[in-house]
């Protein structure tokens, strides 16, 4: 608690911050003694949790309704065999249980893996014998896909269902009330069995467009990090309901819905969806339960822009952020119009907490990235390791000297990524960014996804931000096409709003639209409609699919 203190008494000043912050680590540190129990313990009485499914049925849940919850949970899995260090696979959708299991795990010191419900039965099986897990938790919806490859995942012993009983899987709903309900005022850790710091804690799968995922590992550390992202990005303090929009399986869930928004205090608004689900759905909700901190996508961003805004009370709401992906500045103008709110970008990965942002205290620029986090030092370098000037594109590199809190550790069993992203003191995110004279960053694209066309360089976000402005476009992905004269060429794909049908010559008017928004050298010289863009389980486009497409009718054509 001392620690949260510390950080909700910082300057408003940027700079003061970042000369002043840090972060102190305690030897021995767990989220769910040090946090959950420990604001159970001091408030009795305290909101963690607002819970609302799409029928309406909605469930509240105090930080002492959580310590109980999870001890009884914890009991149950110790009663199964799992111990300190073992390895628990969790597929679990927007629901309760996702987060009194995930408090239990770290309660125990196992190390939980969240995963997204939408995994195919290959995308399960890769992940429990790459993680080697001992354990999955999920629901009956699930169990088939399960099933159907376990037996081809040796270090797999137990199956957990926490909704129903099914033959082969332990029943959470049973162990709660045969033989007899276990206590739930404590868990038994040893003092042996304490959690260091820099003991494992969770692993993620990156959800990467090529390759297979890795296994991003973090520590009981990691939490702390996210004093930065919940304290000083999305500006919490513990009288704020927060309410950031992701699913429980990828590591924007760790950024928003648990770890820094509990150890500030603020209470959480959780919106169970399932299937279809449309953004505008979200406003009644944020005037209903009065949501004060909010962060979503810009995907989100750009459909709840389609409402009209000024219908819906949000008088409760100060502070508006996105994190993913680069957002449009014309969203952020029509937001804040409806709103009144500019749009606080921030930036990271799954391997990091928020390391560039947009933080309290700091002038919006629509577009921009925002400043290195406090605590973080970040430089942008050329292609030999070198600091890139101001104005120009470069690799976001991250010193390890001194270590943020918050780092991930390493890919585990994956020498080569570590190889190739942990270079001469650096963590190299493999993502390009150029920064403005004021030290604000400037998103450019991943490092695969930079465009050589006629001896330029060309990243595919400042043409698709162009062509979000055409008031046709819905939806854009620009790559670069194999092209016999220039070598390579932009060439857009596009999705068109409602009312909208592909022609020559709304092909014409986007690329003069994007000319006359852009430098001339930068429009689509090639132009695509399409009805959806491929992208990645988290939502993100897979440009690399359109660049193989590109190249395989290149060759084709030949």
């Amino acid at each position: 608690m001392d620690i949260m203190e510390d950080v909700l008494a910082f300057s408003e000043n940027y700079e003061d911050m970042c000369r002043n912050f840090e972060i102190p680590v305690p030897k021995y540190y767990n989220f769910g003694f040090d946090v959950i129990d420990s604001w159970a313990q001091k408030d009795r009485n305290k909101l963690a949790m607002i819970w609302v499914n799409q029928e309406g049925c909605e469930k509240k849940f105090s930080f002492r309704d959580l310590k109980n919850l999870s001890n009884q949970a914890a009991n149950i899995l110790i009663k199964y065999g799992i111990q300190k260090g073992d390895r628990v696979l969790l597929i679990l959708p927007r629901i309760p249980e996702w987060w009194v299991f995930m408090i239990a795990l770290i309660k125990l010191g196992a190390v939980v893996c969240p995963c997204p419900t939408m995994l195919t039965p290959k995308d399960i099986r890769y992940r429990l014998n790459a993680g080697k897990f001992k354990m999955v938790i999920t629901i009956g919806e699930h169990a088939e896909k399960v099933n159907e490859v376990a037996d081809d995942c040796p270090a797999l012993t137990c199956r957990f269902l926490v909704d129903k009983e099914l033959p082969g899987w332990i029943s959470y709903p049973l162990e709660l009330h045969y033989p007899a309900p276990v206590s739930h005022h404590s868990v038994s850790m040893p003092v042996e069995k304490k959690t260091l710091s820099s003991d494992p804690m969770l692993i993620y799968f990156t959800s990467g467009t090529t390759g297979e995922p890795k296994m991003v590992l973090h520590t009981h550390s990691y939490p702390l990090g996210h004093l930065v992202t919940a304290g000083l990005w999305q500006d919490l303090s513990p009288n704020d309901v927060h309410f950031t929009y992701s699913d429980t399986g990828w590591a924007k869930c760790a950024w928003g819905k648990i770890f820094g928004q509990w150890i500030l205090g603020a209470c959480l608004f959780i919106y169970d969806v399932r299937g279809k689900f449309k953004a505008t759905e979200l406003l009644p909700l944020m005037e209903k339960y009065e949501i004060t901190t909010f962060c979503v996508p810009p995907t989100i961003y750009r459909m709840l822009i389609l409402a009209d805004l000024e219908k819906f009370d949000l008088r409760e709401l100060r502070r508006c952020v996105s994190a993913g992906e680069p957002l449009n500045p014309e969203v952020v103008r029509v937001w804040q119009e409806g709103t009144g709110l500019p749009i606080a970008e921030g930036y990271g990965q799954t391997e990091t907490v928020c390391c560039i942002g947009t933080f309290r205290g700091m002038k919006v620029k629509p577009g921009s990235m925002g400043r290195p986090a406090p605590g973080w030092q970040i430089e942008l370098h050329d292609d030999e390791g070198k600091p890139a000037p101001a104005g120009e594109v470069g690799r976001i590199a991250i010193r390890l000297d001194p270590r943020p809190v918050g780092l991930f550790v390493g890919y585990l069993d994956n020498d080569q990524a570590n190889a190739e992203s942990f270079v001469n003191g650096f963590y190299y995110t493999g993502d390009k960014a150029w920064m403005d004279e004021e030290g604000y960053f400037w998103f450019v694209g991943r490092d695969d996804d930079i465009i050589k066309s006629s001896g330029y360089r060309i990243g595919p976000f400042e043409v698709e931000s162009a062509l979000l402005e055409h008031p046709a476009v819905a939806e854009s992905a620009v790559v670069g096409s194999p092209d016999l004269i220039r070598g390579t060429i932009v060439k857009a794909f596009i999705v068109l709003k409602p009312g909208f049908e592909p022609s020559e010559r709304l092909v014409k008017d986007i690329q003069t639209f994007v000319r006359k928004n852009t430098a001339p050298y930068k429009y689509p010289r090639a132009i695509e409609f399409v009805s959806e863009l491929p992208k990645t389980l988290s939502g993100k486009i897979k440009r690399n699919e359109l660049r193989r497409m590109e190249m395989e009718k290149f060759n084709n054509s030949r």
